[in-house]
């Protein structure tokens, strides 16, 4: 169930995609190991293909943008191996009229450079804006979060540990 996306201060932001809780869900205490497992294995498979769809949206929007601003790159680039050639010619050879002929090629070099150099800019300062994907990195620590306290002592009652040997050891908190 994605959203449509919707447009903040001209940056487009991907949908909204659905997500699962990352707090413990009520319910009974005494399910057995094999239940817990499951359960998981479930969350664990949801929350990565959630994360996985997240990165996914954000990414293409990204690259998107890249794709729209690499075409002044491609500006630039067919304007310095195609067409320049006749245009500029005829330019140094207008500006021979007036000034030595090397002096007039010259000259067009060095504009010829300037156009290309601004095409340049322009393709630089639009893939420049691109972000990472912020969103996908935020839920990816608030992931950790929660796996990392896993296991540690809370205020539930007795937890079964697995020790370094396999052998379960119960823990009061």
């Amino acid at each position: 169930m994605a959203s449509s996306t919707s447009k903040s201060s001209g940056a487009e932001v991907p949908p909204v995609l659905p997500s699962i809780p990352l707090s413990p869900e009520p319910g009974p205490r005494d399910q057995s190991i094999g239940a817990l497992a499951k359960d998981v294995t479930t969350h664990l498979s949801s929350l990565v293909r959630s994360e996985v769809e997240l990165a996914k949206a954000e990414v293409s929007a990204e690259v998107k943008k890249g794709v729209q601003g690499s075409i002044f790159f491609v500006i630039a680039a067919v304007i310095g191996l195609f067409s320049l050639f006749y245009l500029f010619f005829t330019l140094a050879e207008f500006i021979a009229l007036w000034l030595n002929r090397a002096a007039a090629f010259g000259i067009t070099f060095l504009f010829m450079l300037l156009v290309a150099g601004v095409f340049g800019l322009l393709g630089y300062l639009r893939v420049r804006k691109l972000r990472k994907p912020e969103r996908t990195i935020s839920t990816l620590k608030d992931s950790a979060q929660v796996f990392s306290s896993v296991g540690k002592s809370s205020d539930d009652g007795p937890r079964e540990l697995t020790t370094e040997s396999g052998r379960h050891a119960a823990r009061t908190s």
